[in-house]
């Protein structure tokens, strides 16, 4: 595989950051440039960070004497890469804006932003799950009026851990899905110094959260037809979700009923030998395993099971039938690598495997 220079727009943010951890030593992709806000622009990376470096291990060298760019001057940033990740804080509009603007720049963009999730022909990909709607970047680039510039986005980070425990067992006809999700602080873009509030506490509401857990999987599950990506219009998700005091990991609580109803070793089964397009084509960021299944009663946990996999796996445990919905388990991933920086790495790597930054 060549290697491709990318950049990372929103750098100084935590997934921005999370985003320069991944990319260091990564055998596709050189970390080329840096950008954010005006106010951080000009400075090193280093200087521009300070002390609100959020990740555990330290700072890549190859990021510290970056210069760090303003991301409003789009031809500047996309004159120096091949494509940009964007992780930016933002008005939804001001994202829109400025993804498409880097997009008409000839410079594709893989986004951590809920912004373009919705745009009909702007594929949203989990790659185990719906590789192919990246098939649908040519009409995009027909609206764009771009040869090689396009947006491609990752999920919600909290559906990456209870939609793919779901995937494997469409075909038994899932018609209902309750889900509670109980979300680690991260995915406020917080540590646990910067968010006192939520020590010895649960907030029950995360806005606009409910409304994406309910809303994105139909689309990761639609199909393309003609320009446009339709979603699916079954099952019939429902959703709570819960912050809570934990730093990283995302867990869901899932309840389903299926026109077919499996039996467990069934799905057991399913969960087992599912692999995707991420594993099939070898990408250096694929668990080699999605799907575990804990069998001990008090498994997966955040502290113990996030990183497995190097945060890149799925964890599911205590699978039984309930007596409302025809089963109920427990799911988790890791909301910054596998629901966010690291998803969209991933992403890129497939559209890389594919040919789409060439």
């Amino acid at each position: 595989m060549k290697q491709y220079n990318v950049g990372v727009i929103g750098a100084t943010g935590m997934v921005g950051q999370r985003f320069i951890t991944l990319l260091e030593n990564h055998p596709w992709f050189h970390l080329a440039a840096v950008a954010a806000s005006a106010r951080s622009a000009g400075k090193t990376y280093e200087d521009a960070i300070g002390d609100r470096w959020l990740m555990k291990m330290p700072m890549p060298e190859c990021a510290k004497k970056l210069i760090v760019l303003d991301a409003a001057n789009v031809e500047e940033v996309a004159s120096k890469v091949d494509f940009v990740f964007c992780a930016v804080n933002m008005k939804k509009e001001e994202i829109k804006a400025l993804e498409e603007a880097y997009a008409k720049a000839e410079c594709p963009v893989v986004s951590n932003n809920s912004a373009h999730r919705f745009t009909p022909d702007v594929p949203m990909v989990v790659p185990e799950i719906n590789a192919d709607h990246i098939d649908i970047i040519p009409a995009q680039r027909n609206r764009l009026g771009t040869k090689r510039g396009f947006v491609a986005v990752k999920s919600n980070c909290s559906l990456q851990s209870y939609v793919p425990a779901l995937h494997p067992l469409r075909g038994y006809g899932i018609t209902d899905v309750l889900v509670c999700t109980y979300q680690a602080i991260s995915g406020a873009g917080k540590t646990f110094e910067t968010f006192p509030d939520i020590l010895d506490n649960v907030i029950p509401y995360i806005g606009g959260e409910e409304e994406k857990s309910e809303q994105e999987p139909l689309k990761l599950w639609g199909h393309i037809e003609g320009d446009k990506i339709v979603s699916a219009d079954a099952p019939r998700f429902t959703a709570q979700c819960l912050r809570v005091p934990v730093s990283d990991g995302h867990m869901g609580a899932v309840f389903v009923r299926f026109a077919n109803k499996p039996s467990k070793d069934e799905i057991l089964k399913a969960w087992k030998e599912f692999h995707g397009p991420a594993q099939d084509l070898n990408l250096p960021s694929a668990p080699k395993q999605f799907l575990h299944y804990f069998e001990e009663n008090d498994r997966p946990q955040p502290k113990l099971d996030r990183m497995l996999e190097n945060g890149m796996a799925v964890s599911i445990g205590r699978l039984r039938e309930d007596n409302q919905y025809d089963y109920k388990f427990v799911c988790l991933s890791h909301n910054t690598l596998r629901g966010a920086a690291g998803g969209a790495v991933l992403l890129a790597e497939l559209l890389a495997a594919k040919g789409y930054f060439d």
